[in-house]
């Protein structure tokens, strides 16, 4: 607040108000007159108590902001912008990326191609399986075929030795009648 001489107002909370005492916002500035403010000596002294407390907060700013640029420059990784430095940290996750993407897809043909060889062998276990089912069954109605040839060979066997027994009795008893 200013009230267009050289004297200006600092407003503790922000709002002036018209029942604010000027007196206790007073901060005055010397141009060249060589005339003391009206101020007793104990307001000078806080006067100097602030602006040694503002040096020191600015000294301390000052260090805070030298220690944030150094640890930039350390982060920055020798990089003279920040710019550089985060391009080539892009590149980097880029190159990163694709690495990943690469071994991705790798993993991936390795997956189908075992996936594919499993089917493989899983078609090639069927078919042997197959192969041994079908060839019992073959091996099974040759034994049967040769079980009936033999069934009928048999009977055959039979027939004939009945037949002879019955020519062998008829003979004997021709035979036994002379």
């Amino acid at each position: 607040m200013s009230n267009g001489t050289f004297h200006h107002y600092f407003v503790p909370d922000g709002d002036y108000e018209e029942n604010d005492d000027p007196e206790k916002c007073q901060m005055l500035f010397k141009m060249t007159d060589e005339r003391k403010c009206g101020l007793d000596e104990d307001q000078d002294a806080v006067i100097r108590d602030d602006f040694t407390i503002i040096k020191r907060q600015i000294e301390d700013s000052a260090r805070v902001l030298e220690g944030i640029g150094k640890s930039i420059s350390y982060d920055l990784d020798g990089e003279d912008s920040y710019g550089k430095y985060l391009r080539r940290e892009t590149a980097q996750i880029g190159e990163a990326f694709t690495n990943s993407e690469k071994s991705l897809l790798e993993l991936e043909v390795k997956f189908k191609q075992s996936q594919e060889s499993e089917l493989k062998e899983e078609h090639r276990l069927s078919d042997d399986f197959l192969n041994m089912i079908v060839h019992t069954r073959d091996v099974l109605k040759e034994t049967l075929d040769i079980s009936l040839g033999l069934k009928d060979k048999h009977e055959l066997l039979s027939l004939i030795i009945r037949s002879h027994g019955t020519r062998l009795s008829r003979l004997k008893n021709e035979y036994m009648k002379f």
